[in-house]
């Protein structure tokens, strides 16, 4: 158990002691009563020292946990709260307080009928009850949606990922003409731009699978778990979504973006790595250090007649080729 949740429970433990109006504690008292609560939540012999409890009312008193309990001493032996309503679980908040918690379960909200949070219902409901929010509207909007496919994988994924479980996956790729079963080995769930990916560990190398592309999955306990000690900022610094090559080197991916849309992608970068590069009446010229892949792709074809690529001459050639088909695409529609 945690040090952090042996803490709250003897807190919670100190709070229950201080407010009984029928019986005298000692701190002796006080200390085997947070031995025997840790003892039985951790269902091992469990020993507070004095020091410890010492502290915790200390803790208690100040306002590092904003208690500032009234505890008090009597009889130079005996402790208790000097005034008998108080409770830590029963502390005051200012108006200002209330908003700002309000504020937060409204976001909340917004997440409760999302399979990941289903199991914090619950916990919405207390946080609404306990602060009387009141059934406003949101203020803060989340992009989100619910009826995406392969969402109903995500807590077997999840749990997976956390509990360090081997999976058999019947998956299906857009261009496969059949199903493939591989056994991975999860590291991260990835959402980018609404979809979600599961990042995994596959015959010696990380994979990608779109949770929409998945058909089926079993836990394989058989297997031991590889943990690769993931890290996603790493992973995924120098991309643009979820696409990442073991091969290919970050490109600088020069653009121009013209006078009255210069300013969106300013204030909204497409890469950290971007940067100004010159700014003249017609626009700004950025330059970005990324992988080319099908992301970037989108994201500039997003930008219209907006953004020009001017470098590498590789990325401006496919961009140039996809406007050329939208173009005859459309062409085609007002001949009919």
């Amino acid at each position: 158990m945690s040090s952090n949740k042996n803490a709250l429970i003897r807190y919670k433990t100190l709070d229950k002691c201080l407010k009984n109006k029928y019986r005298q504690y000692t701190l002796e008292d006080l200390i085997d009563e947070c031995s025997e609560a840790l003892f039985e939540f951790e269902g091992k012999e469990s020993f507070v020292s004095k020091r410890t409890v010492q502290l915790d009312l200390q803790n208690m008193r100040s306002e590092k946990f904003g208690y500032e309990a009234p505890i008090e001493v009597y009889e130079r032996k005996y402790y208790r709260y000097s005034d008998p309503d108080y409770s830590i679980h029963q502390i005051s908040v200012n108006e200002s307080d209330l908003k700002a918690m309000n504020n937060a379960v409204q976001i909340l909200k917004q997440f409760k009928d999302f399979s990941m949070f289903k199991d914090m219902n619950g916990v919405i409901q207390k946080l609404e009850d306990s602060i009387h929010a009141t059934n406003q509207k949101s203020i803060i909007h989340l992009d989100k949606n619910e009826q995406l496919k392969g969402l109903e994988h995500i807590d077997i994924l999840y749990e997976s990922v956390l509990n360090k479980k081997v999976l058999r996956i019947t998956y299906k790729s857009f261009k496969a003409k059949e199903e493939n079963i591989l056994t991975v080995h999860p590291q991260l769930l990835k959402e980018y731009n609404n979809r979600w990916f599961l990042i995994c560990w596959h015959k010696n190398a990380i994979y990608n699978l779109a949770l929409d592309r998945i058909e089926n999955i079993e836990v394989d306990e058989k297997v031991e778990y590889i943990d690769k000690d993931f890290d996603a900022d790493r992973y995924f610094g120098e991309v643009i979504g979820a696409t990442v090559s073991e091969t290919q080197r970050p490109q600088n991916v020069i653009f121009m973006v013209n006078f009255k849309h210069a300013p969106y992608v300013k204030t909204k970068p497409f890469h950290h790595s971007q940067e100004v590069i010159k700014e003249d009446e017609t626009g700004t010229t950025f330059k970005i250090c990324v992988q080319l892949n099908f992301e970037l792709e989108r994201m500039i074809l997003g930008m219209g007649e907006f953004l020009t690529v001017l470098a590498p001459r590789k990325l401006r050639q496919r961009i140039a080729k996809s406007i050329k088909i939208a173009n005859a695409n459309y062409q085609e529609q007002s001949d009919m």
